[in-house]
């Protein structure tokens, strides 16, 4: 399975709860935000990104305190800068490197 079909959202997901939809959204959103800001590469249409931001809920806790930590306090869904200060960027870079990336 690719990553694109992994963390794509169906109008009618057959699974997922609240909290699943939050951190797929979440991780989606950090890749696309990396690939822009820091790799000037698109991938996934500007008005996608932005339509997909406003669907983030930071008061949802996924469990990973960090993470939402993070979402409730530096995520903006105006832009992308928040990417800059992503406490896993590690691994959205791994990500990136392994699903966008020939290298």
């Amino acid at each position: 399975m690719s990553l694109e079909k992994f963390l794509e959202e169906n109008q009618s997901p057959v699974w997922g709860s609240e909290i699943e939809k939050q951190v797929r959204l979440r991780i989606r959103l950090s890749v696309a935000a990396y690939a822009y800001e820091m790799c000037d590469e698109s991938i996934m249409p500007d008005a996608d990104f932005d339509a997909q931001c406003l669907l983030i809920d930071p008061s949802i806790e996924t469990g990973n305190k960090k993470m939402d930590k993070f979402f409730k306090e530096k995520f903006n869904p105006s832009t992308g800068q928040w990417i800059h200060k992503h406490p896993e960027l590690t691994g959205i870079i791994h990500i990136y490197k392994s699903y966008y990336t020939n290298t």
